[in-house]
Formats: structure tokens, C-alpha cells, sequence
């Protein structure tokens, strides 16, 4: 028996296949190194092409895996100074403590949050307490034999009332895997799905309804195709008529490049399309 995904990773194959790769509206550069201590840096950097503003943070990590102890601590360039503490399998097995802290020094406001998951054969559940805001939310998934079944519930001690509920079911196989999603106190509607066709040859799909918005349904396929063992290429398209296009190629062993596009096929002639590209960089 097996540990059943989170409740936000319910779909996750089909959501990363339509969203990730596609690094359209700006230029992104991310460094990663590893000391010989263990202790890793990543440094991210990104221009956006509209503004022309460029944000960016360092980020530093260290873990003592003996203990299931690991320490990470940021610094962004809006001077926000983010830390997490992680405590893993050690007090419980099976049972994940995170300790989420934010603060910019230059308004003093802070934020805090204290996660716990707990995962067991056929159970996964994740607990969260938002320290100043008072919110508390806790999500659980039940699996057997491939078939999901997750909810979330989120409610604030001081008011006294929940303020949210979702639910997701799901059923994952070796090539397949379908999801459905009711969130926004289950008046928005979304399923989805995943299929790897054959080894170099993947596709999704996802359809979404919002019972209190537009009564239109919205609809979005990909793709994605292995060329070989170093590059692949992405595409979808949505029925609003957006192409969104990616290349991902592995220069050498830690060096790689992704090309994006997102071209809007209703107004080829008007300046509504956005090119992307993103270096990543690990040692």
C-alpha cells in the first residue's frame, strides 16, 4: 500500500503539463549550487518584458537528513525575509512539521504559518495554522487501488465561520490519471486529465465551469514530445483561441534552456503575443 498524493497534487499531471514550461512575458535566470557540506544556494532573476522591472531573491538551504532537520532562509529583492524550518519523520514517523515565516522590515508586517502532515498508506493529511491571521485549514486524501478522494476545509477562530471547502476526486494508473476539482466553496468546477501515451509522447486535457461566473465552459489540450533524450517540445491551445508554445533543451549536464511563446490566434495582427526564455543553471 501506497502514500496517496496531497489534495493539491490531485491532477498534478495534467497541471504540469499545461502550465509548466511555457516562460512567456519575461526573461528568468535560476543558479543553483551545492557546498560541499551540503548546504545549497539558488539565486532566481527575472526581467519582465512589459516593464522592463527585474525582481529577484537568494535563497540558502541547509538539511540535516540524519535528523530529518532542514533550515531554508530567503531574501527577495522587495525586501521580503522569508524562513522555513522542516521537521520530518522524527518526533513521528510518517509526520512533517514546517514552521513558514515572512517579515518586510520596512512596513514591520509579518506573517506565520505552522503546516503538520501526517502520511500513512492510503492517507495523506496536511493541517495549517496562519499564527496572525488566526485560519485554520486541513486537507486529507483517501486512497485504495489508485482511486482519490480528497476535501479541504478552512475556518477562522475569531469570526467563527468557515471560509472555504473544496473537494477533488481522482484515479491514477501507470499511464493514465483523471481528476475532478470542486473549489470556491464548490461553485467552480474543473476536470482533467493525463495520459503518456507512449515513452516520448504525452498529452493532457482540462475543462473548467465557474457556476457563478460565465456560464461558458473553458477548454484547454496539450502536448508534450520527447525529440530525444536531452530536449522536448510543449504545446496547447485553449478554446478562447490562446497558443502556447515551449523548448526545452539540455545544453550539458546542469545547463539548460526553455523557449516560450503564447500567441492569441483571434488577433494574429495585433500586439497581443509574448515570447519567453529561461536559463537554468546547477552544479
Amino acid at each position: 500500500m501506497s502514500v496517496p498524493a496531497a489534495f493539491n497534487d490531485i491532477g498534478k499531471s495534467a497541471k504540469d503539463l499545461l502550465s509548466k514550461d511555457y516562460p512567456v512575458g519575461g526573461c528568468k535566470l535560476e543558479v543553483k549550487t551545492t557546498a560541499p557540506n551540503g548546504v545549497t544556494f539558488k539565486v532566481n532573476g527575472q526581467r519582465d518584458n512589459k516593464t522592463g522591472i527585474i525582481v529577484g531573491d537568494l535563497e540558502t538551504k541547509y538539511a540535516d537528513k540524519k535528523n530529518g532537520l532542514t533550515f531554508t532562509e530567503a531574501w527577495t529583492t522587495s525586501n521580503h525575509l522569508n524562513g522555513k524550518i522542516e521537521l520530518e519523520n522524527n518526533l513521528a514517523k510518517g509526520l512533517k512539521l514546517e514552521l513558514l515565516t515572512s517579515l518586510l522590515p520596512s512596513v514591520n508586517e509579518k506573517a506565520a504559518k505552522i503546516n503538520a502532515t501526517y502520511k500513512k498508506p492510503n492517507v495523506h493529511t496536511v493541517a495549517t495554522l496562519d499564527v496572525f491571521k488566526t485560519n485554520v485549514s486541513v486537507n486529507s486524501v483517501f486512497g485504495q487501488q489508485g482511486f482519490l478522494v480528497g476535501a479541504e476545509v478552512a475556518y477562522n477562530v475569531l469570526d467563527g465561520k468557515i471560509g472555504r471547502y473544496n473537494a477533488a476526486v481522482g484515479y491514477t494508473a501507470a499511464e493514465y490519471g483523471v481528476a475532478v476539482h470542486a473549489t470556491n466553496n464548490l461553485s467552480n468546477y474543473a476536470a482533467s486529465y493525463y495520459h503518456r501515451v507512449n515513452s516520448d509522447l504525452e498529452a493532457s486535457g482540462k475543462a473548467s465551469w465557474d457556476s457563478k461566473g460565465s456560464k461558458a465552459v473553458t477548454l484547454e489540450v496539450g502536448a508534450k514530445l520527447k525529440l530525444d533524450s536531452s530536449a522536448f517540445v510543449k504545446a496547447k491551445i485553449s478554446n478562447s483561441g490562446v497558443l502556447g508554445l515551449g523548448y526545452t533543451q539540455s545544453l550539458r549536464p546542469g545547463v539548460k534552456v526553455n523557449l516560450g511563446a503564447s500567441v492569441d490566434t483571434t488577433r494574429l495582427n495585433e500586439n497581443a503575443h509574448k515570447l519567453g526564455l529561461a536559463f537554468t543553471l546547477e552544479n
